[in-house]
C-alpha cells in the first residue's frame, strides 16, 4: 500500500508512487541533443557466479534540468548476450566536488525513481557531492513496463474478508482472472522482474558510468533492491542506507502478517491520538471503525448516490492514512461520516491508493520474491488465522496476495541476506511504522554481517530527508564521510 503527496512521501510498498503518477509520462521532459556519453567501464569483480553483461555505453541528454538515459540490459541476466530490455535512467550531476553516483530508489515495487530524483529533497551537501540517480525498475515507469492484469477498481471491488461461500468465489474468480491476463500479455517478461534481476540492472548503469562504487538510498521496497545488492556485490557498496527494512527472510504470508500487526499498531496509535486532535470526535475510535467495517458488509451509499463502499475499499481506507500522520485528520473525518451513513470520505481515500498504484509490476516482483502457499485453500485458512491478532487487517491483507498462490512463474525467493564482505550498511528503522514494522528494522540490521541500526522514534513510514534534522545529520554525515552512527542511535 501507498501514501500520498505530502512532503513526508511515504516509500513502500508502495508510498513515492503519489508522486509519480503525477509525472510518470514524463511530460516535463524534453529529451534534446546528447550531452555526455559515458564509456563501458572494467567491471570490478562480483561475489556473484551469475555471468555478466558487459558495462553499457550511456549517452545521457539533457531532460527538463537533469540528464536521461535509456540502457539497454539483457532481459535474462542468466544470458547476458541474448534479449535485452530497455531501463529509464536520470541523473542530477554533482554540483561540486563528485564523490560518485547516489543511486536512490522510493519503494514499490511499482514505484519508479527517474522522475522522483528531481523532486526529492536531497540536502544540499549531498547534492554537491554525488550524481543523484533514479533508475525506474524493470517493468516500471519508462523501463518495459508490464501492463496486465485487471482495472484496480475491479480487483478492489471485493470482498477480502470471507465470510461465506460468496464472498470466496468472488475473490478467487477476480484473481484468476487478473493473473489469466498478465500470463497471456507478457509471458516472456514475467520470470525476470524479481529483485535480483533489478540489482544486477542497477550494477550494469553503476560500470556504465564509470564508477568502481555506488552508493545507495533505498525506502521500503528499496530496502530490498539495497539488501540484494550488497548480497551480490558487497566490494561494489560504498556506502548504503536502508530506511522502512523489508525482511526478505519470511514466506511471504508471514511477511503479509507481520505487516497486518504493523497497521493495527498503526491503528491503535491513530485511536491513542484522538483525545489531543480537534479532528477526532469518537468517544472510541476503534469502536466506531468495527461500526463502519461491519456496515460496509452490506455496503454505505454515499452522499452523491453513485458508489457504495463495500469492505475491499473500506480494508483500503483504513490503511491508507495510516502511512503518515499528517492524514490522520482525513481518517478522522472520512470515518465519522461512514458512521453517519455517507461512505463518500472513505471511498475517496480508497480511491487514492487504487489510483497511484502500479499492481501489474507489484504482484509480479511480490509473488516471484517469496515463498507463497500454492494451493488456495492453504491460503485462506492462513488468511483467516491472521485475524487473531489483526483484526482489522490481517485477512484483507493476506488475501490481497491470494494472486500469488495462482501466479504462472514459480517463485524464487530472496531468503535471509548477510552480505559478507560489504562495508557498514545503515539500517534506519521507525518504532510507528505500520508498513514496515520497526523490528524488521532490527532483525535485518542483526542479520546483516556490517548492518548498523539507527532507530526513529515516532509515526509514519520512512523518515530519511524528511524533515527531521537528526536522522538527516547522521546520514548525510555517513553518505558524505563515512562517518558510521552508534549501533542503536536513537532519533
Amino acid at each position: 500500500m501507498r501514501a500520498t503527496r505530502t512532503r513526508r512521501l511515504a516509500a513502500t510498498v508502495l508510498a513515492a508512487a503519489a508522486l509519480i503518477s503525477a509525472c510518470s509520462d514524463d511530460t516535463d521532459v524534453e529529451r534534446s541533443d546528447e550531452v555526455t556519453t559515458t564509456s563501458a567501464a572494467e567491471t570490478p569483480t562480483g561475489e556473484t557466479t551469475t555471468p555478466e553483461a558487459e558495462a553499457p555505453e550511456i549517452a545521457w541528454q539533457s531532460c527538463g534540468g537533469a540528464e536521461c538515459a535509456t540502457v539497454a540490459v539483457p532481459r535474462d541476466h542468466d544470458e547476458p548476450d541474448g534479449a535485452t530490455i530497455d531501463l529509464f535512467v536520470r541523473r542530477l550531476p554533482a554540483t561540486g566536488d563528485r564523490i560518485g553516483a547516489l543511486f536512490l530508489n522510493f519503494g514499490g515495487p511499482g514505484a519508479g525513481a527517474a522522475d522522483l530524483v528531481s523532486r526529492w529533497p536531497v540536502p544540499a551537501e549531498i547534492r554537491e557531492r554525488f550524481d543523484i540517480v533514479g533508475m525506474d525498475p524493470r517493468g516500471v515507469g519508462s523501463s518495459t513496463p508490464l501492463d496486465c492484469g485487471l482495472d484496480p477498481a475491479t480487483l478492489y471491488s471485493v470482498d477480502p474478508t470471507i465470510e461465506d461461500q460468496g464472498d470466496e468465489q468472488a475473490l478467487l474468480d477476480v484473481s484468476e482472472r487478473y493473473v489469466e491476463d498478465c500470463a497471456s500479455s507478457r509471458p516472456e517478461l514475467l520470470p525476470h522482474l524479481g529483485t535480483r534481476d533489478v540489482a544486477r540492472d542497477m550494477d550494469l548503469v553503476r560500470a556504465g558510468m564509470g564508477d568502481e562504487q555506488l552508493s545507495f538510498l533505498g525506502y521500503s521496497y528499496g530496502t530490498s533492491i539495497g539488501q540484494v545488492y550488497a548480497e551480490l556485490f558487497p566490494d561494489r557498496v560504498r556506502t548504503m542506507v536502508l530506511d522502512g527494512l523489508v525482511d526478505t527472510a519470511p514466506s511471504g504470508i508471514e511477511t503479509a502478517v507481520a505487516q497486518a500487526e504493523g497497521f493495527e499498531r498503526a491503528l491503535q496509535n491513530w485511536a491513542d491520538g484522538c483525545p489531543q486532535r480537534a479532528s477526532c470526535p469518537f468517544d472510541d475510535p476503534i469502536a466506531t471503525v468495527e461500526q463502519v467495517i461491519a456496515a460496509a458488509e452490506n455496503g454505505i451509499s454515499s452522499s452523491g448516490g453513485t458508489r457504495t463502499l463495500g469492505p475491499g475499499e473500506t480494508a483500503i481506507a483504513l490503511a491508507y492514512p495510516l502511512y503518515q500522520q499528517s492524514l490522520w485528520t482525513s481518517l478522522d473525518a472520512a470515518l465519522a461520516a461512514a458512521g453517519r451513513g455517507d461512505g463518500s470520505g472513505m471511498i475517496s481515500l480508497a480511491d487514492s491508493y487504487i489510483g497511484i498504484a502500479d499492481f501489474s509490476i507489484y504482484f509480479a516482483v511480490s509473488c516471484l520474491d517469496s515463498a507463497w502457499p500454492r494451493d488456495t485453500d492453504v491460503f485462506l485458512a492462513a488468511a483467516d488465522a491472521a485475524d487473531e491478532d489483526a483484526p482489522r487487517f490481517g485477512e484483507a491483507i493476506v488475501n490481497d496476495y491470494i494472486r500469488c498462490a495462482l501466479w504462472p512463474t514459480e517463485p524464487d525467493p530472496i531468503g535471509a541476506l548477510r552480505a559478507p564482505g560489504a562495508p557498514p550498511i545503515l539500517v534506519v528503522s521507525g518504532t510507528g511504522d505500520p508498513a514496515t514494522p520497526y523490528e524488521s528494522g532490527v532483525t535485518v540490521a542483526d542479520r546483516l554481517d556490517s548492518g548498523v541500526l539507527l532507530t526513529y522514534e515516532g509515526e509514519g513510514h520512512t523518515i530519511v530527508f524528511q524533515d527531521n534534522a537528526c536522522i538527516d545529520d547522521l546520514v548525510a554525515a555517513y553518505l558524505v564521510d563515512g562517518s558510521v552512527p552508534s549501533d542503536g542511535a536513537t532519533c
